[in-house]
């Protein structure tokens, strides 16, 4: 079976292998019969023979060819030849391999020629009745072989039609198939990339705020009157100390960032499962305050219930907004996070009043981040907005609106934010 269809994958390869095997068959059946009847009836023979070599590529040429060896034989013999048979196998090729106009214009030379050839064939001196009804009858019967290998041939083009739109169907189907792989891929690499961002760049963020700050002390201490030798030795290595600690989470963090820029793909838009929500925020908020910023957090409405993307979509946009924070505004920030549940609308809103310090100023050697896109990519799937800018009374602000759908016993009126001084 195996072996069959190697053979008919070698044939459909080599189209023109058939055709010559056909070609140098029907010949030898020429040859052999024109030993009986003379020199003219192989020239007729291999005529009407040699044209089917350009059946599949020029169907209707080939059978312009048989056509006119055809006539000869009409205008030199009065018999049929045993070449004839070429005439059904052009009438099946140009319907096979033809286009329409092509098929039906060789099927009328086929009927026009049954009846040419019927007449000759049949025209002898008789009564003109006998004769009518012998050529109606050899017509007819001719006329037949046209149109049953008219019908054949028809019928593998029709097949060999439906046979390349279920290959073309395929072929969509695979390009479908490799492209959802890819689409699959990208979300993946963009779900990773918020991910790293979200929890190792705020970390790393963190490490920074701190060891600057606990370096700016200690070269504070280092530039009052010297005291004791052991107490500035010990405080140079904790100036060399935290100078490396601040570089290395500060280089750390510039890694991260480029890897993130790396796996980014705009334009997708999958989420993971969460890592963290709105439950964690208290233990969030509380990490700030303990690296020296004042946070007061305020939830207004349930949050509990929330459906997990847009559980984790809030407590990333506060996250993002403490870090920025954290690394952009003023020593003295305060920053207010406030969080409303509505039947509609679930409100995050995180502004800073910018501890007396231009908003935001370069971070010293961290590159841009990729924290605002994050922040909107994960709040835009949710049909959601975030708006992101400075105060008109200095400072930051960033709210995000996320749709969360009807709830029942909460009020449906919307506050009206009022900013802090």
């Amino acid at each position: 079976m195996n072996e069959l269809r190697d053979l008919a994958r070698d044939v459909r390869s080599h189209p023109w292998v058939p055709d010559v095997v056909m070609v140098a068959a029907l010949s030898m059946w020429v040859l052999f019969t024109a030993a009986f009847g003379g020199f003219g009836e192989l020239v007729l023979g291999l005529l009407q023979i040699v044209p089917l070599f350009w059946r599949r590529r020029e169907p209707l040429k080939a059978a312009a060819g048989v056509a006119a060896a055809c006539l000869l034989q009409v205008a030199f013999t009065d018999s049929p030849h045993p070449a004839n048979v070429a005439v059904p196998i052009a009438v099946y090729s140009a319907a096979a391999f033809g286009t329409r106009r092509q098929s039906f214009t060789v099927l009328g030379l086929g009927l026009v020629g049954a009846l040419i050839a019927g007449a000759d064939w049949r025209w002898r001196y008789e009564p003109i009745t006998q004769q009518l009804v012998a050529i109606g009858f050899q017509t007819f019967f001719m006329s037949m072989f046209v149109l049953v290998a008219w019908v054949l041939g028809d019928v593998v083009r029709r097949r060999r039609a439906v046979v390349a739109r279920l290959e073309q169907q395929n072929a969509a189907l695979a390009r479908d198939q490799a492209q959802r792989a890819r689409l699959t891929a990208q979300s993946e690499r963009a779900a990773i990339a918020r991910e790293m961002h979200d929890v190792v760049a705020h970390s790393l963020a963190v490490v920074v705020v701190q060891a600057d700050g606990a370096l700016y002390a200690a070269r504070q201490a280092l530039a009052q009157p010297p005291s004791e030798g052991g107490d500035r030795a010990a405080l140079e290595r904790a100036v060399q100390t935290f100078e490396t600690l601040a570089d290395t989470a500060r280089t750390s963090l510039a890694d991260t960032r480029r890897l993130v820029g790396v796996l980014r793909d705009e334009g997708s838009g999958a989420e993971l499962a969460p890592l963290q929500g709105l439950a964690h925020l208290d233990d969030l908020v509380q990490r700030v305050r303990d690296s020296g910023v004042p946070v007061h957090l305020a939830v207004r409405g349930p949050v509990d219930d929330l459906p997990k993307e847009i559980d984790l979509a809030a407590y990333r946009v506060v996250q993002e907004a403490l870090t920025n924070v954290m690394k952009h505004a003023g020593p003295q920030a305060s920053v207010d996070v406030d969080l409303l549940r509505t039947p509609a609308v679930l409100l995050v809103r995180v502004t800073d009043d910018g501890g007396g310090s231009p908003h935001p100023p370069a971070p010293r050697g961290d590159g841009l981040g990729n924290g605002l896109l994050g922040m909107t990519e994960r709040v835009e799937v949710l049909d959601g907005t975030v708006h992101a800018g400075p105060r008109a009374r200095g400072g930051w602000e960033v709210v995000a609106t996320i749709p969360v759908g009807p709830r029942d016993g909460i009020p449906s009126t919307r506050p009206e934010w009022k900013e802090d001084a």
